[in-house]
């Protein structure tokens, strides 16, 4: 992969992470000034339902956040950009689409092909 490609999926690596970890900042600040005294049940409850689908929301980017800080690890060693499954290249249309992916197209297709057999 050319230095110029991967500078610029590098970039886009570190504006997913900046991106990720300001929304769970968000989120935590949010849910600590969030007044929880309602004296309607509904009302609480309906809270309490946002709290959770925003902390599910959360857990997936923490997920995410691993994958990304990953990829940059792999940019660092410069063994970002190839299949864990075959060590060809991945394209650069699929990083710049799916920057944390890790196996190439026909590699994915494959292991998914498996999986919905399962």
């Amino acid at each position: 992969m050319r230095a110029k490609q991967l500078k610029k999926i590098k970039v886009r690596l570190e504006e997913m992470q900046a991106e990720i970890l300001g929304e769970s900042e968000e989120t935590v600040n949010a849910m600590q000034q969030e007044s929880t005294l309602f004296p309607d049940p509904n009302d609480r409850a309906s809270l309490e339902t946002e709290h959770i689908n925003n902390l599910r929301i959360r857990d997936r980017e923490r997920k995410l956040l691993t994958k990304v800080e990953e990829a940059l690890d792999r940019v660092e060693k410069k063994t970002y950009g190839y299949c864990e499954n075959c060590g060809d290249e991945i394209g650069e249309e699929r990083l710049l689409i799916r920057p944390v992916t890790t196996f190439c197209i026909i590699c994915k297709e494959s292991l998914e092909a498996k999986e919905d057999k399962i």
